[in-house]
């Protein structure tokens, strides 16, 4: 049998960044990951194989095509009969999504983690080892993480098949939907109605909550909701859905808003309700592991389970459902595991939506700052007082900053304009050093640059923005 120092079961951001740090850090190390694409093994998880990498090369391809049917004659170039080629845009996809995961292969030889391919099966305890089920091999590790990630939640009402589709469905269209109904609001119900918007679909968005982007800075939902309705994404809030029917043609939903039934058709539906912690299969039952009433493992703040030996991290431990979360904690458990002081902090972790205009945001809303009983200070600086943004011809969106203040320590910055899924990067860099709006507002920006409007936005925190 086998023997490793540390066995990750899960090849996706979480795993694959563990098992590639432990092995860094000197241990033997294991991955076994189930998943695949086009029939063949393919390491990366949801995120490189069908979330994050593959939505954002499409959303990229279709924002091209936007661009050039409504920007380009702006700035003097006129294009005529320009069309799209669903294939070879989906074909590039594809290979970007074939570099990537190839990539994290590749990474796996370079350090010399060994690569299961399968499910991975918690068995037995013998001694002060595990012995795992890897792809039909037992295997020992002194050390198990558990890093299986999360799937689509479906809507009872509408269970995947057909014309109802998740994320990996959405990304795979042969053709542009004529209508499109998304279901839930969140981050892949924008980022995907927006792909197939600008490529030509009719998209209605229906979501239960009552608001837009509730998780997000008032302003800045405010602000997102306008430029997306401007576009043409229909949405209607506080909606209860009673009846969804496929058939050969498309799906029929069946809802009510505002207390009246509303009957709509579509081509194609999308359901983004969120997702739930995947376990399936991996034994945990049988061994005793605890899980919550929700079905995420249990875990400490060292990422601990109940069981001697066993971890875990990322989406099957709840809380932010981010890849890059994920990572962190890979990387963190490994070097806890190493004796070293591993860490995230949980109160900086970025949010971005790809859409057009991006949002971003990390740390305290205004008004999650006023709630925990805060004095705060806010500076906002618009993009169309920018000068490389009117430049660039997207002068939409703001930053927020939010500020304690009786110390002007950051408590929150909130983007929503061009290019904003980079710009957040500095602002994480001052909060996790506890730096201060002063901080902000003192560091040099390059002129003429976006990220200027951060620093205008940590000035006007102060009242002294200097070109607004």
């Amino acid at each position: 049998m086998d023997s490793f120092d540390v066995l990750v079961i899960g090849g996706g951001p979480a795993g694959y960044v563990a098992a590639i740090r432990a092995a860094q850090l000197g241990f033997k190390t294991a991955c076994v990951d189930a998943f695949e694409r086009n029939g063949k093994p393919s390491l990366g998880g949801t995120c490189l194989n069908v979330g994050c990498i593959p939505s954002k090369a499409l959303l990229d391809s279709s924002e091209k095509y936007e661009v050039m049917q409504h920007d380009f004659a702006e700035h003097g170039i006129n294009v005529q009969g320009a069309s799209i080629d669903l294939g070879k845009m989906l074909g590039r996809k594809a290979a970007v999504v074939d570099k990537l995961t190839g990539g994290v292969a590749y990474l796996f030889k370079k350090n010399k983690v060994t690569s299961f391919h399968g499910l991975g099966r918690l068995v037995r305890r013998e001694g002060d080892a595990w012995v795992v089920d890897a792809a039909g091999t037992e295997v020992q590790a002194k050390h198990v993480i558990v890093a299986t990630g999360s799937s689509p939640r479906a809507l009872p009402l509408a269970p995947f098949g057909g014309h109802v589709v998740e994320n990996s469905g959405a990304l795979a269209f042969e053709q542009v939907p004529g209508q499109l109904g998304v279901i839930g609001a969140g981050v892949i119900g924008l980022e995907l109605g927006s792909v197939w918007r600008r490529l030509g679909a009719q998209v209605t968005v229906l979501e239960a909550l009552p608001g837009f982007l509730m998780a997000a800075d008032d302003a800045v939902a405010r602000e997102a909701q306008k430029q997306f309705q401007k576009q043409g994404l229909a949405f209607h809030f506080g909606v209860q859905i009673s009846k969804v029917e496929q058939d050969e043609g498309g799906v029929t939903v069946i809802y009510t808003e505002k207390e009246q039934e509303v009957t709509a058709r579509f081509d194609k539906l999308i359901v983004s309700i969120g997702r739930v912690p995947h376990t399936a299969g991996l034994g945990a039952e049988a061994v005793g592991l605890a899980l919550d009433e929700r079905g995420f493992v249990k875990v400490d703040h060292h990422y601990r389970t109940n069981l001697e030996g066993i971890y875990a991290i990322g989406d099957v431990i709840g809380g932010a459902m981010l890849a890059h979360k994920a990572e962190e904690e890979g990387v963190a458990l490994a070097e806890m595991l190493a004796g070293q002081a591993g860490h995230v902090n949980y109160d900086v972790i970025p949010w971005v939506i790809y859409t057009s205009p991006e949002i971003a945001w990390a740390g305290l809303t205004e008004k999650q700052a006023k709630d925990k009983g805060l004095q705060v200070k806010t500076g906002q600086f618009p993009f169309s007082a920018n000068g490389r943004a009117l430049g660039h011809g997207d002068p939409r969106g703001f930053v927020k900053v939010v500020a304690d203040a009786a110390t002007d320590k950051l408590l929150g910055v909130h983007m929503v304009g061009p290019n904003v899924s980079e710009l957040i990067g500095e602002v994480v860099a001052i909060m996790e050093f506890g730096g201060s709006s002063e901080d902000l507002a003192r560091t040099v920006h390059a002129h003429p640059t976006l990220s200027e409007v951060v620093k205008e936005a940590a000035l006007a925190a102060d009242k002294r923005a200097l070109h607004m």
